[in-house]
């Protein structure tokens, strides 16, 4: 596949998503390397949807660890148990949050964030390998939608894990 996604103009983002999906999946599903799989992923959704940050924070060393990403520079270690990455990871769910002011302990890596939605990506095992972290400059901008979006996104990354 050409390095070029072929985003529909105009559509909600559900007919984006639904462009898109095929398109990742013919970017990773020849490509055994994490670290560009991840990159890819990360790059296609914050071309197709113009999010704010858009990347991956990896379990280990005992916490979440700054991977791929799109955007302004980001927090590099992230405690499990702290902020709305910690808690996807730890509660092992997504967690979509309409106001990042309005979160409990949320970790403000950047001031212009405004709304967040972050979900876990399980190795084969069923333990959680790292976090997807999407970031939005505008309050409330995630919805089920997106939820379903990049979980069917996510499902082809867990296939390679």
């Amino acid at each position: 596949m050409a390095e070029e996604l072929i985003i529909p103009v105009g559509t909600d983002r559900k007919e984006i998503y639904d462009a898109l999906i095929p398109q990742i999946n013919a970017l990773i599903e020849t490509e055994s390397d994490l670290t560009a799989n991840l990159a890819n992923i990360a790059a296609a959704l914050k071309e197709a949807f113009g999010f704010f940050w858009v990347g991956f924070y990896i379990a280990k060393e005992g916490q979440l660890v700054l991977g791929p990403f799109q955007g302004p520079i980001a927090c590099t270690r992230i405690p499990f148990h702290k902020g709305v990455c910690g808690a996807s990871y730890s509660q092992q769910k997504t967690i979509i949050v309409p106001d990042v002011d309005q979160f409990p302990g949320h970790i403000a890596c950047a001031s212009a964030s405004k709304s967040e939605i972050v979900l876990p990506v399980f190795h084969r095992n069923g333990t959680v390998a790292m976090v997807l972290d999407v970031d939005s400059d505008q309050l409330n901008d995630f919805s089920e939608t997106d939820a379903e979006g990049l979980q069917n996104i996510l499902t082809l990354l867990e296939r390679k894990l």
